[in-house]
């Protein structure tokens, strides 16, 4: 940051209108997820989404719980937080679960009405190694329901949707 500037400091941590577009994320949600692991029929599971605002209301922390279920994550559990960067004019998302050792960040905006996220990140394909690109969309219905898709490229392939989940506050 070179010398010691106050003012941009100050701005640094600022809040914004943006940070108020988090809002409606606050709050327990129900959760029903569908996943697709290849053609055919998704997987289907639920569990429980807890959403607070933390850190002077800069960050809206995730907190799931998967119900238990007999497929591949019988015990299911994530963490994450999504934000404002004020510096960069960008959302941004960290998501950490029990289901892999990655952190999966992903930046992006969201639409002129307020309720449309559109987020992208990259990871590297457990299956192939090669670099996949990640889309999340994330919709907000009302104050009590929103839903988040997720697609996945892999190289140059087409992109595929992986997974839905429809949200709705407990």
């Amino acid at each position: 940051m070179g010398e010691c500037d106050a003012e941009a400091m100050a701005a640094m941590s600022a809040t914004c209108a943006e940070h108020e577009k988090l809002k409606p994320f606050v709050g327990t949600f129900k959760a029903e997820v569908k996943m697709w692991m290849g053609p055919g029929d998704p997987m289907i599971s639920t569990g429980t989404m807890v959403n607070s605002m933390e850190l002077g209301d800069r960050y809206v922390s995730h907190d799931y719980v998967g119900d238990p279920n007999p497929g591949p994550f019988p015990e299911f559990k994530g963490k994450g937080f999504f934000g404002y960067n004020t510096i960069d004019k960008r959302f941004e998302g960290l998501w950490i679960d029990n289901a892999s050792t990655m952190m999966m960040t992903e930046q992006g905006q969201v639409d002129a009405t307020g309720k449309v996220w559109e987020m992208v990140g990259q990871m590297t394909d457990p299956g192939s190694g090669q670099p996949m690109r990640k889309r999340s969309v994330t919709t907000v219905h009302d104050d009590n329901s929103h839903t988040m898709e997720m697609f996945f490229q892999v190289g140059d392939g087409p992109e595929m949707k992986n997974m839905e989940i429809n949200y709705k506050r407990a």
